[in-house]
């Protein structure tokens, strides 16, 4: 059982069919279990004809496929999305391989308001567990990946709940510090996923193996990237502690491409706080007002508190460097870019924009040292 098992139940509740993950996980409305579990060996066997007779088998008629409610249509989209994949991985565009997927594809999309491919959240939250998991390749190591998303999965969707109130309150208010010390804990499921990922996935079999299983296909001539981790938003937590007014371009711009491949409510998030003031520039404008030595205790709180947070994220894109540097180096790597689209480049600059932040909340208040991470 993992962290995800543990959270998961609660999301159940909320009003959003996109969190009823037991439901997803179960639903099978193209009856592909049996088809799906012999995808590792035809990968195996580079078995582009079997890969091929399987999306076409599996493909249901648009009008079927406009029948399926939220919950199905994801695990449709899930299902199919493997399939796409695999095929794409040895060099075939799946859409020209099985022309009649293509209204297929663009009417889940519709129908569940998101990108007309899998994403991510196909692949791992919404994916089985045990016999029936979803896998390009069956290696163990892949499962790990696929659990080392799933760990973060609730956590981040209370993240920005709780990013949306820190978004409305101000640095002199008691619930500012209060708020940020609740994003902290949830944030931490992204150190915890990442130390878990160098343990139990090898740079080497992900660079080799995985990688090219995450390639862009295209979608009636739209590019669509695969289910990269790349997509899990911890940008979203970005937002509105400091890129919403203190980004660079560079990321900025892979914000605004990176966002289509979330849940709908994830995307208004992003719209609704992307030309917001950040809580690293209301902090900075608060102090600038007060002396340092002489800090109302509410603001002194929300520094440290702020401070703490900005530290996890950059524990955890610190360690995410080290990783894709080994993944991505000149004599493993298969790709200059990572699963996502970003070159290991933009990784490096959020670190340091992480930093930088990180720097100025400790520098303008007496915030206490951390410790080593």
């Amino acid at each position: 059982m993992t962290l995800y098992d543990l959270a998961a139940p609660g999301l159940d509740l909320r009003d959003e069919p996109r969190y009823r993950i037991a439901e997803i996980r179960a639903a099978d409305p193209l009856a592909a279990d049996p088809v799906l579990a012999a995808v590792p060996a035809m990968n195996a066997d580079a078995d582009v004809p079997a890969l091929t007779v399987a999306l076409r088998a599996l493909t249901p008629t648009p009008e079927r496929a406009a029948s399926l409610g939220v919950v199905d249509a994801l695990a449709a989209m899930r299902d199919l999305g493997i399939l796409l994949g695999s095929l794409k991985r040895h060099g075939v565009q799946p859409v020209a391989a099985v022309p009649e997927v293509l209204p297929v594809l663009e009417e889940l999309g519709r129908r569940t308001d998101m990108v007309p491919r899998d994403t991510v959240h196909h692949y791992t939250a919404w994916n089985p567990l045990g016999r029936r998991q979803r896998m390009y390749t069956g290696d163990p190591m892949e499962g790990n990946l696929q659990d080392a998303v799933r760990m973060v999965f609730p956590s981040l969707v209370a993240a920005l709940g709780s990013c949306a109130e820190l978004a409305r309150r101000e640095p002199y208010e008691a619930g500012f510090a209060h708020t940020l010390d609740r994003i902290a804990q949830q944030v931490k499921s992204m150190v915890e996923a990442i130390d878990f990922t160098i343990a139990q996935v090898s740079p080497v079999f992900f660079a080799r193996e995985m990688r090219s299983y995450f390639e862009e296909i295209d979608v009636a001539g739209s590019d669509y990237l695969g289910p990269a981790a790349a997509q899990v938003p911890l940008w979203l937590v970005d937002l509105t502690l400091w890129q919403c007014d203190r980004g660079k371009a560079e990321y900025d711009a892979f914000l605004d491409d990176s966002v289509r491949y979330s849940l709908p409510s994830w995307r208004a998030h992003y719209q609704a706080h992307k030309g917001g003031v950040s809580a690293v520039s209301k902090l900075s404008a608060a102090l600038s007002w007060e002396s340092a030595n002489r800090l109302p205790p509410r603001l002194a709180a929300s520094a440290v508190s702020l401070a703490r947070v900005l530290r996890i994220l950059k524990t955890f894109r610190a360690r995410h460097i080290t990783i894709a540097r080994k993944a991505y180096a000149d004599e493993v790597r298969l790709y200059d870019a990572g699963s996502g689209g970003a070159p290991i480049e933009l990784l490096r600059s959020v670190l340091d924009l992480t930093r930088d932040n990180e720097t100025l909340v400790r520098r303008s208040a007496p915030v206490p040292s951390p410790r080593a991470a």
